[in-house]
């Protein structure tokens, strides 16, 4: 088990892939001011 094998965490960095032991990040989402009331940071 290494960099040739394709079950593994390093063979997916190796080959380049994702799956179930390496999976893709999620994005952040850019909307992160609009969430919070501008009015209520001190009260």
């Amino acid at each position: 088990m290494g960099k040739g094998d394709r079950r593994t965490k390093r063979g997916k960095i190796f080959r380049g892939t994702f799956g179930k032991y390496r999976p893709r990040k999620k994005k952040k989402s850019k909307n992160l001011k609009e969430e919070k009331p501008q009015g209520s940071e001190n009260q």
